[in-house]
């Protein structure tokens, strides 16, 4: 059984659920802690400045007073408390600031709290004191009120109330960030399942194309139904399956006609070697059947090497030897070996290479190999009489290699195909159809470009490469 993690689908699910749980941990754990601190915060600031506010100078003028009676303090005790809605109790500082006795408390029946530690605080600064308390009843807020008369600090008054108000808020808080958070998981959970359901089915729906394609079916095209990243690799998959359907027809005429290509050869040569075995055969005759057996084996020669150049170049083998060239003697030197056939063709190689060298560093052996075929095809597909110019010469910082002829041209349905590999034109010319898609592969692989145009009377195949 398949682990449940592996799908993409669950795993896109669980995602979401953990965005979500963190960002509501996140929540709980550190902005409700601070959110209570400010609270406690707040609440210490409102109760302090209610001590300095609701101490009253009676209440100043009678602690550490010997005139002064325990009624009074009481009284003015219980009135501070009661303005500041809170409990209040009064201490007495000692001469020598170590004792702190009570000598009022606003509700003798509450809160028990230890305040001597707060009154010392206050002592040591001078200055009201804020802190927090937990007792059998709750955490308590303080704030300790200096009672100054003269010079020195005669008692110390300390404002008592309950933060359970704060501590219900933040409960409350925490209670509802739990139940919305709980909701805010479900619905994510579920939002990214359904998110990731469409978009798995999207992935799925490409993977059972690539593997029809991978079992050689190209009958089911792949429509794009978005712009998004998925959109644009299903229109990209579907580009690669026209591709691949183009090239398995290719290949599979291609096979056919190599097979043709080399089977017409083998018979007749086989054909030919039982006629040639006949002894009463005249010396004319021989010599028309040995002229028939080289050309049949010429045929294979110039198809064997042409698949062995396209397989080398499909790979990668086939390795440059750049070297400063002349192409202006190159071109002169591979027309001159068309002159044979420039005479049956009836029409010689007019040459436009002007006076000045064009030297450039490329590898001569590949140039001259695209000039041949260029100069083939041209040859090849072309009535006698024809004429057939090749010119060179040097425009933009580049050189270019130019082959043209006065045919009648190329088909506009041919044209696009023509640079493929295994295509022959469907005039039914003889051969492969590899030597053009040889030569823009060659061209390529030197950085340059094999273009043509072509229009009645005209057709001209041009060579670029960097000077």
């Amino acid at each position: 059984m398949a682990h449940p993690l592996r799908s993409l689908r669950n795993r896109l699910t669980l995602i979401f659920a953990l965005i979500v749980a963190g960002a509501i941990g996140i929540v709980y754990f550190y902005v409700t802690p601070r959110l209570e601190e400010e609270l406690v915060s707040q609440k210490l600031e409102r109760l302090a400045a209610e001590a300095e506010s609701d101490v009253s100078p009676g209440l100043t003028r009678l602690v550490g007073s010997q005139s002064a009676s325990g009624d009074e303090i009481e009284r003015q005790t219980v009135q501070a408390a009661t303005r500041a809605s809170a409990e209040v109790t009064t201490l007495q500082v000692s001469e020598n600031l170590k004792q702190f006795p009570r000598v009022a408390v606003s509700n003798p029946g509450g809160v028990p709290l230890d305040v001597d530690e707060l009154a010392r605080e206050v002592i040591r600064t001078g200055k009201a004191v804020t802190d927090t308390q937990q007792t059998d009843v709750g955490r308590q807020a303080l704030a300790a009120q200096p009672l100054i008369r003269g010079d020195r600090i005669r008692g110390v008054a300390v404002f008592a109330d309950s933060l359970d108000d704060v501590e219900a808020n933040v409960t409350l808080i925490r209670s509802r960030i739990i139940a919305a958070g709980a909701l805010a998981l479900v619905l994510a959970a579920l939002a990214g399942y359904l998110a990731a359901r469409a978009l798995t089915g999207r992935i799925k729906r490409l993977e059972r194309a690539a593997r029809k394609v991978a079992g050689g079916d190209f009958s089911n095209p792949i429509h794009a139904d978005s712009d998004d990243e998925i959109g644009q690799l299903a229109k990209a998959f579907d580009d690669m399956q026209r591709q691949l359907a183009r090239l398995d027809t290719a290949r599979k005429q291609f096979i056919a006609q190599a097979s043709h290509e080399l089977r017409t050869p083998i018979f007749s040569l086989g054909g030919f070697l039982e006629l040639l075995e006949d002894e009463e055969l005249d010396d004319e005759t021989r010599q028309h059947f040995l002229a028939q057996l080289r050309g049949q084996v010429e045929r294979m020669r110039k198809l064997s090497t042409e698949l062995l150049d396209l397989s080398r170049l499909e790979s990668g083998a086939l390795e440059l030897r750049p070297e400063p060239t002349d192409l202006r003697r190159l071109a002169r030197d591979v027309a001159a070996e068309f002159m044979p056939a420039a005479q049956a063709h009836d029409a010689p190689v007019e040459l436009r290479t002007g006076r000045e060298p064009l030297e450039i560093e490329c590898d001569p052996e590949r140039v001259a190999q695209v000039m041949r075929i260029l100069l083939d095809n041209a040859f090849v597909h072309t009535p006698t009489g024809t004429s057939i110019r090749v010119s060179a010469e040097r425009v933009d910082g580049h050189v270019t290699l130019e082959v043209a002829d006065s045919g009648l041209g190329i088909r506009d349905a041919t044209m696009p195909h023509i640079f493929e590999p295994f295509y022959t034109s469907a005039d039914g010319s003889r051969g492969a159809g590899l030597g053009l898609a040889i030569a823009r592969e060659l061209a390529e692989r030197m950085h340059g470009e094999l273009t043509v145009r072509s229009a009645p009377g005209r057709t001209a195949f041009k060579l670029t490469l960097p000077a």
